[in-house]
């Protein structure tokens, strides 16, 4: 019997092979400091296709990373909050192990990370994300994502249409409010100045403005309550939806290599750094797209 060759050729990015059962893929033979207009278009079209997709042996500076970046539509700074890698690079964010563990600021964060959608706390979260693997332990240190669209299609059709209309407010203030704390000037997101992190509202599923693929839209950093029920019901509620979008079978583990990037769509994952590697030294470079509004599903 004949075997199907589920690798599609996608011109200057070489060929994308699915790395899982429901999502993520890698782009095998590709040089992603040599992407044409065409190459980047597609790039955009299996990013939203794939949802996470991985190219090893890329070993991009932050010059090229910011490059890839802009090819897939305009970056954010950095983060809203945290400084960027230097004055010449502000679009670019190092994430690094040890500074994590050492430095009073950062070591909340470093021992709470939990599974997230980056930025969730603003009006208009990021399209997505590209990391770089700059230095990367020998054991451990992997990063996990979740597909939240399969999520959604897994859920059974009563809790399915409870979810519909839900929203829910995102909070940014326990992660992020000592930080902005040590910055009078405030923060900084897609050309806006704030001085303080209000919450947001954003809808519990989320479509896909690409693909119009429903996906949920919540995730434990940043989702402090669903709106319109009780809080007893919103806390068992979410918990309940947090285990069931990050069942084995919904998740994808990247065993990272130094020289790699991994692009994800923020718009349909979570991802959550493993912090498996104990005292060994492990840095990241991220540049971030910017993204719209999250809107729901149109009535059928």
């Amino acid at each position: 019997m004949a075997v199907t060759d589920l690798r599609s050729p996608v011109d200057s990015l070489g060929t994308v092979a699915p790395l899982g059962a429901t999502f993520a893929a890698e782009l095998v033979g590709a040089d992603l400091r040599s992407l044409d207009e065409d190459g980047a278009a597609r790039l955009h079209g299996e990013l939203a296709r794939h949802k996470v997709l991985v190219a090893r042996g890329q070993h991009l500076t932050p010059a090229e990373l910011v490059s890839l970046g802009r090819s897939l539509g305009p970056l954010t700074l950095a983060h809203p909050v945290l400084p960027p890698l230097d004055a010449d690079h502000p679009e670019v964010l190092e994430i690094d192990a040890t500074r994590s563990r050492q430095d009073a600021r950062y070591r909340d964060e470093w021992e709470n990370d939990t599974w997230h959608t980056d930025v969730s706390f603003m009006p208009d979260p990021p399209l997505g994300s590209i990391l770089s693997g700059v230095v990367i332990p020998d054991r451990g240190g992997d990063t996990a994502f979740a597909d939240l669209q399969a999520a959604h299609d897994a859920l059974s059709a009563p809790l399915r249409a409870l979810v519909a209309d839900l929203d829910a407010e995102h909070d940014g203030r326990a992660e992020f409010a000592g930080f902005l704390a040590d910055h009078p000037e405030g923060g900084q997101w897609n050309g806006r100045r704030f001085t303080v992190l209000e919450p947001v509202r954003h809808p519990v599923v989320r479509a896909h403005p690409v693909t119009a693929r429903p996906g949920l839209f919540v995730n434990p950093t940043f989702t402090s309550r669903l709106l319109g029920v009780s809080r007893s019901e919103s806390r068992a509620l979410l918990e309940l939806l947090y285990d069931h979008i990050t069942q084995p079978e919904r998740v994808f583990r990247h065993r990272w290599q130094e020289g790699d990037i991994v692009l994800w769509d923020n718009r349909s994952t979570l991802h959550v750094g493993v912090r498996d590697f104990g005292d060994a030294h492990r840095v990241l470079h991220r540049v971030t797209i910017a993204g719209d509004q999250p809107i729901g599903p149109s009535p059928t």
